[in-house]
């Protein structure tokens, strides 16, 4: 099986700070008894969050820099 190529890596980091930023945003809007929310926004930032980090560092061993030993 072939890893993920450069392309395929970027696009998911454009997606992921995508949906963190609109999860941000729905997270940070006021609190309304009536309706309460169905998602955990905030939550669903972190997760955004972690996984965008790990597209990084699979980003950085893409372009060939590895941690020391």
């Amino acid at each position: 099986m072939a890893g993920m190529s450069l392309t395929l890596t970027l696009c998911l980091m454009m997606a992921t700070a995508a949906l963190g930023g609109y999860a941000g945003w729905r997270g940070a809007q006021p609190v309304n008894l009536a309706r309460p929310r169905l998602v955990p926004w905030r939550f669903l930032m972190l997760l955004c969050a972690a996984f965008g980090f790990l597209l990084l560092i699979h980003l950085a061993a893409l372009f060939g820099i590895e941690r020391p030993s």
